[in-house]
């Protein structure tokens, strides 16, 4: 027998292999009332981006933030937002929107 024709036969004996041993679980599924597994998790958010997280601490700057974004920054160990974990995007944001408007 070839090379090809000795892949061909084990390729064939896998999903022959691979059908039994679904079938086998949908049996055994049905037989012990086992549930099908449950739903996926819904889908974690979409990771803030620098540009986004710029925009917001640039509304809070204009609106009179200036020194209270500066001191959040280095509280995140940074002296300017782009060196500022993007991970920890989210928690700086947070922090951002606890800031009260100044008057």
């Amino acid at each position: 027998m070839s090379k090809m024709g000795e892949l061909a036969a084990t390729i064939e004996e896998l999903r022959s292999a691979a059908a039994a041993i679904n079938d086998a679980a949908n049996w055994l599924a049905e037989a012990f009332g086992a549930k099908e597994p449950a739903e996926k998790a819904p889908p974690a958010e979409p990771a803030l981006t620098l540009e986004e997280v710029r925009a917001v601490l640039a509304d809070k700057s204009r609106a009179g933030h200036t020194a209270e974004i500066r001191s959040l920054l280095q509280k995140y160990g940074a002296d300017r937002l782009s060196k500022v974990d993007p991970a920890r995007y989210g928690e700086l944001l947070d922090d951002v929107e606890g800031l009260t408007d100044a008057t």
